[in-house]
């Protein structure tokens, strides 16, 4: 019995308590509320971080613009700004409300962040920012880089010299690694990536091209973020990526949301109190899903509605938020495996940083098997000829539970949008996918028809 005792509480207490917790101990899709929303506008104003946070942001990747010109030639047509396109699901979308037998009403939109330059996923936002951010520090303090200069000179050789004198390091399920080995590379820093034993052998294989050092480990992301915590605490010229607390972090993610009200405006897709947005994002230690829900929220305040997805078998930020103890509980803790093929969204403890900074904002999070998301991956192909990598498909279930459950119609009728939804946005944020292997993808791809066929 001793085992089954948690912070002081029997498992029978906890789901008396948390009754959803049965169901996610057995593995089944759960779509959890969160009665700790509040009004955007008390939202906004008792939060830690604002808006010219997120403005900040902008403009350092803004001065960054010019060097990534030079050094990332497929960044030139965007001007050295990284960012990927919106794309309507028209095709998808008919095939959802056919699926979920329920009319999906509105628009379904995909936002292709998989297409994102240099690393194919979100993790091209925060993880390539705070990289940026500790590089401009170090040129800065070392006097050879004003916020003035065109930052294109820091391809230059002087510029690797002095990033050699540094290294970074991150634990990473993968695509957080991905991104970071990569810039840290290019700039010259040594850079260290952890790797859990949910990545992708591909990711280990390309990061070692680019000079990346991956150690491995047969345990889980928060083994892995422990060992690169380790080491850079014993190197004074080590900078660790917290993926579990950075601000950082988290305000490079938080970016997106402006690039994205530029593209729904150029598209006129109006956001406003008679025409919500859904957002639907994939969620893992919980940074990238909640950097953007913060800025979407900044931008668009009680108008937007902001859901978290994440697979049964790592459903940590559920855990952490419905309970309130954020990162004291891990979904190990109920038995649960974190073991999905969703590699990364594969986190057990989720970050208590972003779970009480979300606490006010998000809207609620569901959950979904490994076979949910591979068969809607090999929809999404079928219908709209989009690849993306499994965990990226996360939020496509979210239209559908919106459209078709008691919780959904709960949710819609609590926040008064019940006449509104034939306006309505569902923006499916679609984290990965751009550098996966075509063997591999094929692979995904076949595992979902069969999936879907035998169902």
């Amino acid at each position: 019995m001793g085992q089954d005792i948690i912070l002081g509480k029997t498992r029978e207490e906890w789901e008396a308590e948390f009754p959803l917790i049965r169901d996610m101990s057995e593995l089944k899709e759960v779509f959890w509320l969160n009665n700790g929303k509040k009004a955007a506008e008390q939202a906004i104003r008792e939060a830690e971080l604002s808006i010219e946070d997120i403005m900040d942001a902008e403009r350092r990747l803004a001065r960054f613009a010019a060097y990534f010109r030079k050094a990332f030639p497929e960044t030139k047509k965007t001007g050295g700004i990284l960012e990927s396109p919106i794309r309507p699901l028209n095709r998808m979308q008919q095939f959802l409300s056919e699926k979920c037998g329920s009319d999906i009403k509105g628009r379904v939109i995909l936002k292709c962040d998989s297409e994102l330059p240099i690393s194919g996923s979100i993790k091209a936002r925060g993880g390539i920012y705070e990289v940026l951010k500790f590089a401009e520090d170090v040129a800065l303090r070392a006097g050879m880089l004003r916020e003035s200069d065109d930052y294109s000179v820091l391809i230059q050789p002087r510029f690797k010299e002095l990033f050699a004198k540094y290294s970074i390091a991150v634990g990473s399920t993968g695509n957080l690694g991905l991104s970071i080995g990569i810039i840290s590379a290019k700039l010259g820093f040594r850079v260290t990536v952890h790797m859990s034993a949910d990545a992708r052998q591909w990711k280990k294989d390309l990061l070692r091209e680019k000079g990346v050092t991956v150690k491995e480990y047969g345990k889980d992301y928060s083994v892995a973020v422990s060992q690169g915590r380790k080491q850079a605490a014993l190197d004074p010229y080590c900078h660790f990526v917290d993926d579990e607390n950075s601000r950082t972090l988290f305000l490079g993610y938080s970016v997106a949301a402006l690039r994205l009200k530029k593209q729904l405006d150029a598209a006129r897709i109006c956001v406003d109190a008679d025409h919500p947005l859904f957002a639907y994002l994939p969620c893992g230690v919980g940074g990238g899903p909640g950097g953007v829900a913060f800025g979407l929220k900044q931008l668009y305040g009680d108008a937007v509605h902001c859901f978290f997805a994440e697979p049964v078998h790592s459903a940590s930020m559920l855990l952490g938020m419905m309970t309130g103890y954020h990162d004291a509980v891990c979904v190990q803790d109920f038995g649960i495996d974190n073991r999905t093929v969703a590699d990364g969204l594969a986190v057990g403890r989720p970050s208590s940083f972003v779970g009480k900074t979300m606490v006010p904002f998000l809207s609620g999070i569901y959950s979904l098997t490994d076979e949910h998301m591979y068969r809607m991956l090999a929809s999404l192909y079928d219908e709209e000829k989009i690849a993306l990598e499994p965990s990226a498909l996360a939020g496509m279930a979210g239209p559908c539970l919106i459209s078709s459950t008691e919780t959904g119609a709960k949710y819609v009728k609590k926040e008064d949008l019940k006449e509104k939804m034939n306006g309505a946005t569902h923006l499916v944020w679609a984290t990965g996918g751009g550098m996966v292997p075509d063997t591999v993808m094929k692979q995904y791809y076949e595992t979902g028809c069969r999936l879907r066929d035998n169902r």
